[in-house]
């Protein structure tokens, strides 16, 4: 792609995102939201073959489906209220189309079916984009709707996603499902407690792109798409395989890394919110999730892979390392010390 038509559509996305999040009228959301679609579907197509022409396709249908439900919802609350202001949701039929909305455009059970596609037909950079960047602008339209949702409706979509995330990522060995999939279950747990605290869901979400970010780009150093190449490159680069190793970890939210803040935070606001029961039920679900972070942490680690692989070992990397992916693992693996200070912000 020409680097001037790439610069133009990462100009169009930044656009998008902030008309959508500063904005306090649908329409304006609306066209926020409809900036980043237009801009996002050369970066999928990008590549010249079918998949990502399948992928491109998938994206497009899906996010004009969501716009125009959420167009809808909007002129339903207006028509109702008088008032096209954001925050001032208050028809029940608008707040669930809107929902269901913003569900089709985060990729929330059960409107996940195109997101594992759409990133496996996309490149590793246009799928940490679709995976983060993207879905900062719904999310901020469904924190600033939250006291109007449905919580039961949340709750519910909330379940589904993390437990379909972590049981249909068992049997993924294409990396990029297996992000999409772990991305759909990190959304679960955020749907949980958007009602009851948006603030923090809009911090864990700020903490999962913090954790996505270096995981995407150490696979894009390492050239790596699947469970088979990943098993074989570690001999181009020890560092980057252990560093990775180590954020799939905090992926996972396993204590003392920085995943586990998130997690830690939403379990305590739920108990506290008198929601034990649900703490339960995403905390058993999330060990799904364990499973897949596991195995490919364990294809990652820097030892002989223990059966033959067909693939040929590179003992060089051909490409330097990314001051950056260095800084934003270390930020994803060593932040939970702070996490006092971070409760108390909330």
């Amino acid at each position: 792609m020409n680097p001037y038509a790439k610069l133009i559509l990462m100009i169009s996305i930044s656009l998008g995102s902030l008309i959508t999040m500063s904005s306090s009228h649908w329409i304006l959301a609306w066209t926020g939201l409809e900036i980043n679609t237009l801009a996002t579907i050369p970066l999928i197509s990008k590549h010249h073959h079918p998949r990502a022409v399948e992928a491109s396709t998938k994206y497009f249908l899906t996010q004009a489906s969501a716009s125009a439900l959420m167009l809808f919802s909007s002129m339903i609350n207006a028509w109702s209220t008088g008032q096209w202001d954001i925050t001032h949701l208050t028809n029940p039929t608008a707040s669930l189309l809107l929902t269901t909305a913003i569900a089709m455009k985060l990729g929330l059970a059960p409107f996940h079916f195109w997101f594992p596609e759409v990133l496996q037909g996309a490149s590793l950079t246009t799928a940490l984009l679709l995976s983060t960047v993207i879905k900062l602008p719904p999310l901020t339209i469904l924190a600033l709707t939250s006291p109007s949702l449905n919580p039961t409706l949340l709750t519910t979509m909330a379940i589904a996603s993390t437990a379909l995330g972590g049981w249909m990522g068992l049997n993924q060995t294409q990396i990029r499902k297996i992000m999409a999939f772990s991305s759909i279950s990190h959304l679960g747990w955020m749907a949980t407690i958007i009602v009851h605290n948006p603030k923090l869901t809009i911090l864990a979400f700020y903490l999962y792109i913090l954790m996505t970010t270096p995981v995407f780009l150490s696979l894009n150093m390492i050239k790596t798409m699947n469970l088979p190449t990943l098993l074989a490159s570690w001999t181009k680069s020890p560092t980057i395989n252990a560093s990775l190793m180590l954020t799939l970890l905090s992926l996972a939210g396993l204590p003392p890394l920085s995943g586990f803040l998130p997690k830690w935070m939403i379990l305590q606001e739920l108990t506290t919110q008198e929601m034990t029961p649900l703490a339960i039920i995403i905390s058993m679900l999330s060990l799904l999730g364990l499973f897949f972070y596991l195995r490919l942490a364990y294809h990652a680690t820097i030892t002989l892979p223990p059966n033959s692989s067909n693939y040929m070992k590179v003992w060089n990397m051909n490409k330097s390392t990314n001051p950056l992916t260095a800084i934003l693992t270390s930020l994803s693996i060593t932040i939970l010390p702070i996490s006092p200070m971070v409760i108390s912000m909330l």
